[in-house]
This record gives structure tokens, C-alpha cells and sequence, in this order.
């Protein structure tokens, strides 16, 4: 499949994941819905791409949808199409993301964000392979197979009344845990050297590969960001052609700050310097999910398991910029940062 990584550097040679690797064989080849579960930026989309290329629809189309950058009011009309008249606006019948990937693979992309009434629709057409377009009063029959992602248990979303239930065991007939990149930590070079060749092209660098004592840093840090933080790392590397940078974020990352000196003729106020530690402990926190979620807020709120309000209340007190920009990606401000 065009643009696709090698084999070798999906799986890596990680006892993890090549326990993965495995199960993926056995079921890519089966026409069943697949559910791909692991946190953001541990490569959901690479894998579901993977799979639809050794499936048996791997001569139709791979049609993709990311389900939180699409609006719920437009995503029924995305996924389904419409017909001319179907509302205000519709000037002419449009075909959906279902009738595009007929004969491939449909890859819904953060399915736990659609709301419930389009969940049941979406559960029509894994029963009954029909569906009709927003205001068509005929069935169209598809021949799809299924994957969907998430970066967020399912059972909890179930538990907590934002999932439905039969959906989930619908689409979960197989399921893939994609490990965290700090779990599979003997595939970073091979990751790391993937990206420097890819990037260096791309960007016509003439930075050099990367140094054991970086390798060896990299292998330290904890990735919250997963591959994603180590792509835009490498990639801010191949750019500025400075391993110093690169390992002064990496300290930054895992700096822990120092505990205030006493004065000299008095104690300190423990609670307000707590309460600073913390304040900072928490702006780092939260610019971690949002480069984790490339600066998707919504997102990022519900993965820091706060409301979208909070988090724009807590980005402003916190002095973050309320939309990533060209500094924020390369410049460090007075709170340590995670990488991207």
C-alpha cells in the first residue's frame, strides 16, 4: 500500500508487539469488523492501513474518517451522503464515506465520538450491510469491512451511557491493543532512524543520523505522545540539525523542579509553593494532551477526563496559547514542555 511503512518498522522487534503482529495476520485476512484500541499517537490509523493491504478487499479503497474532526451535526451526512433536497443547502445528491469505501475498508477513526442516534445508524448497516442516504427513501446495499479506533476504553464510554452497548460487541469481534511507545522502548531506534531518513528527504536536511547518546536518551524518556512526539521530534531535529536542542527538551520533559531554598531568616509558605508546583506540574500536563492530540482541544479534554470549558479556562490560566503556532512548535517557554 502506497506510503506505508515498511513491515519491520510497524512491528519492530519488541516482544509486544510481535505477539501483535501475530494476531494481526490471523485476522487481517478475515472479513469480520475490527476494533484497534491504544492511546493517541500509538499508531491506530498506520495499523488499520496495514490490515486493510493483507485483507482480502485490499484491491478496493481504504476510505478513512477521523470522527472528531467532523462536526456531529455533519457526520451523518459525511458517513451516509444525502440526497438533492435533503436539507437547506443540498443542492445535488452527494455519496457518503460508506458508499465510497464499497468493496474496501470503511475506517471509522475515534468512534467513541459519535453521538448515540448515529451509532444506531451505524449499527443498521453492520447488520443488515443497508443503509439510505439523509433523505432517500431507498436501501443501499455496501460490501465493507469495518475497522474502528479508539483512544479510550469502550467499556467505560458503555458505562457511562455514551456508547452503545450491542455496537460495541458488533464491532468487537476482534480487538488489537496497540502498546504504548514506553512499552515497546526497544523499537525507538528503528522508529527514530525510519523517521530521520523519511524526514531528511523531505525536508532535503543535511543533518547527520542520529548519535548512540541520543539513542540513548530517547530510550530514557517516558513518549506521552507516543510515536507521534517521536516523529515531530525527529522532524524538529532533521530541521534545526542540533542534537543539543533536542536533548535539552528531553531534560526539560523530565526535569523535576527543585525544591525552593529555605530563606535564610524564615520558613517558606509550604502551601503557595505547593500550590506553584502543582500549577506547573499541570501546565505541562495539559500541553502534553494537546500536542498528543495535535491541538485538538475537544479531544484533549476528554482525555484529561475534564470538561472542553475546564480546559479552556485552565489553558488561559496557565498562559498557553489557545491555538498551537509555528512558536509553540519550536520554542520553549518557562514551563518545561513535552515534545510534540
Amino acid at each position: 500500500m502506497e506510503g506505508l511503512p515498511p513491515e519491520e518498522v510497524i512491528f519492530g522487534r519488541s516482544a509486544v508487539m510481535q505477539e501483535l503482529r501475530q494476531r494481526v495476520q490471523k485476522f487481517a485476512v478475515a472479513s469480520v469488523p475490527l476494533l484497534i484500541q491504544g492511546e493517541s499517537g500509538t499508531g491506530k490509523v498506520v495499523l488499520a492501513r496495514y490490515i486493510h493491504s493483507r485483507s482480502s478487499v485490499a484491491a478496493g479503497p481504504f476510505v478513512s474518517v477521523n470522527c472528531a474532526a467532523i462536526p456531529g451535526s455533519l457526520l451523518e451526512s459525511e458517513l451516509f451522503g444525502y440526497e438533492k433536497g435533503a436539507f437547506t443547502g443540498a443542492y445535488v445528491s452527494k455519496p457518503g464515506r460508506v458508499e465510497m469505501a464499497h468493496t474496501g475498508t470503511l475506517f471509522l477513526d475515534g468512534i467513541d465520538e459519535i453521538d448515540l442516534p448515529l451509532q444506531a445508524k451505524l449499527l443498521q448497516l453492520l447488520q443488515d450491510t443497508q443503509f439510505s442516504r439523509i433523505g432517500g427513501g431507498e436501501d443501499i446495499t455496501v460490501q465493507i469491512r469495518v475497522i474502528c479506533a479508539t483512544s479510550r476504553p469502550l467499556e467505560h464510554e458503555i458505562a457511562a451511557g455514551r456508547f452503545r452497548s450491542d455496537l460495541y460487541y458488533r464491532i468487537n469481534v476482534a480487538r488489537m491493543e496497540l502498546p504504548a511507545l514506553r512499552l515497546r522502548i526497544d523499537d525507538v531506534p528503528q522508529l527514530a532512524m525510519h523517521f530521520y531518513e523519511r524526514l531528511r528527504k523531505r525536508h532535503k536536511s543535511s543533518a547527520g543520523p542520529v548519535s548512540p547518546v541520543l539513542l540513548r536518551l530517547f530510550e530514557k524518556h517516558t513518549w506521552p505522545g507516543n510515536i507521534r512526539e517521536l516523529e515531530n521530534l525527529m522532524e524538529r531535529y532533521v530541521i534545526l540539525g542540533s542534537e543539543e536542542t533536542i536533548a535539552e527538551e528531553l531534560a526539560n520533559w523530565q526535569r523535576i523542579p527543585a525544591a525552593p531554598q529555605l530563606p535564610a531568616n524564615g520558613p517558606i509558605h509550604l502551601k503557595n509553593v505547593t500550590r506553584k508546583a502543582v500549577r506547573e506540574l499541570e501546565s505541562r500536563i495539559i500541553l502534553s494532551a494537546l500536542e498528543a492530540n495535535r491541538w485538538n482541544r475537544k479531544r484533549a479534554a476528554r482525555d484529561l477526563r475534564i470538561s472542553y470549558r475546564a480546559l479552556l479556562y485552565k489553558i488561559r490560566q496557565a498562559g498557553l496559547p489557545a491555538k498551537r503556532s509555528s512558536e509553540t512548535a519550536h520554542a520553549r517557554t518557562n514551563v518545561p514542555l513535552a515534545s510534540d
